[in-house]
C-alpha cells in the first residue's frame, strides 16, 4: 500500500471539524480498491511551508473545506505549493483560480452558457433595483465570489429589504426557478472520463440544493446529451491536466448552463457511483505511479 495526502480543515476547526472524517472514510474506502491509504494533514498547517507535503507521491486537496473563509492564506498557500513542486491534483494553479467565481467570465469568453450575471465590488441598493429591472426578475440571487457552500448566498425579492449584502467581490444573477424546479446537475468527471452523474434539488420552501439545507440527491443513469455536451466544452477550456472535477448544470428555459466548475473540494457523491470511485482512484493511482518514475529518473 502506497500512503497518500489528503488536506483537510484545522483539527480545532469548530465549522467541519466534526463532519470531514466521514467524508475522509469513503474516500479512504475508494482508494484502497488501488492500493492507496491516505494521512490526513490540515491544509492550514502547511500554508507557507510545504517541505512535509513533499514526502508524499500525490496530495489531494479533497477535504479543504473553509478555504474561501481564509482566502487570503489559501492564495500563499496554493503559491507555495506550486513553487515547492508539490505534487498535488488538481494541479495548485487551478486551486488558485477555481477559488474565485468570476472563473466563469473566463469560460463565458470561450463560449460556454452560463447565467446573466452582474459582477460588482460590494453590492449597492442602486444595483441590485438595477438588475431586478435588467433581468425582468421579480426575484434576485446575490453571493460573493469566493464563497462555498451557499455561504452568505442571499435570495432577494423586489421590494425587500436587503440584510448582509455580500462584501467585497460578487455577483447578482436572477433566480432561475428552474433550479428549484428541477434541480441542478452533477456531471462527476475523472481523468476526463465521466463516471457518474447525480441530479440535485432543493427542499420544499428552499433554493439551496446542498444536503445541510435539505437538498436530496438523486443517480442519474444517462444524463442528457446536452447537459453531457456542455460539461465536456467547459473542460475543453482548462489547460491544466485535472484529476477530478465536478461540473454543474443546470437547464433553464430549453438551455443548459454552467452554474460551476469545482475543481477544489467537490464532493464525489462516490455512493451514487456505479464503481463506488474506482474510476477516482486508479486516476490518483496513476499520478502516484507517474511520481514514482519522475523521481526514479
Amino acid at each position: 500500500m502506497t500512503e497518500i495526502a489528503v488536506l483537510t480543515p484545522a483539527a480545532d476547526d469548530g465549522t467541519y471539524g466534526p463532519h470531514w472524517p466521514e467524508v475522509m472514510e469513503r474516500l479512504a474506502a475508494a482508494l484502497a480498491l488501488a492500493d492507496l491509504t491516505v494521512r490526513p494533514l490540515a491544509w492550514l498547517d502547511h500554508v507557507d511551508d510545504a517541505s512535509l507535503l513533499l514526502d508524499f507521491p500525490l496530495v489531494l486537496p479533497l477535504l479543504t473545506w473553509g478555504y474561501h473563509q481564509h482566502h487570503t492564506r489559501w492564495l500563499q498557500a496554493t503559491q507555495t505549493w506550486a513553487q515547492a513542486g508539490v505534487r498535488i491534483a488538481n494541479p495548485a494553479s487551478v486551486l488558485a483560480w477555481n477559488s474565485d467565481k468570476t472563473y466563469l467570465r473566463r469560460f463565458e469568453a470561450e463560449g460556454v452558457a452560463i447565467p446573466p450575471t452582474v459582477w460588482t465590488q460590494g453590492v449597492t441598493d442602486a444595483e441590485i433595483a438595477a438588475a431586478f429591472d435588467r433581468f425582468e426578475t421579480d426575484t434576485l440571487i446575490l453571493k460573493p465570489t469566493v464563497s462555498g457552500g451557499a455561504w452568505k448566498t442571499l435570495k432577494v425579492a423586489r421590494g425587500e429589504p436587503v440584510v448582509d449584502a455580500p462584501e467585497g467581490s460578487a455577483m447578482i444573477q436572477p433566480f432561475l426557478p428552474d433550479l428549484a424546479r428541477a434541480g441542478e446537475l452533477s456531471l462527476l468527471f475523472f481523468g476526463g472520463r465521466l463516471s457518474h452523474a447525480v441530479l440535485k434539488t432543493a427542499a420544499p420552501g428552499d433554493f439551496r440544493i446542498q444536503s445541510q439545507f435539505g437538498g436530496r440527491y438523486q443517480t442519474v443513469a444517462e444524463p442528457p446529451a446536452a447537459a453531457l455536451a456542455l460539461a465536456r466544452q467547459v473542460l475543453s477550456v482548462v489547460e491544466e491536466d485535472l484529476l477530478y472535477a465536478r461540473i454543474d448544470v443546470v437547464q433553464h428555459e430549453g438551455r443548459w448552463l454552467l452554474m460551476e466548475a469545482e475543481l477544489i473540494e467537490p464532493d464525489f457523491y462516490l455512493s451514487e457511483a456505479p464503481d463506488r470511485g474506482c474510476l477516482f482512484a486508479e486516476g490518483a493511482a496513476a499520478l502516484v505511479e507517474d511520481s514514482a518514475v519522475a523521481s526514479a529518473a
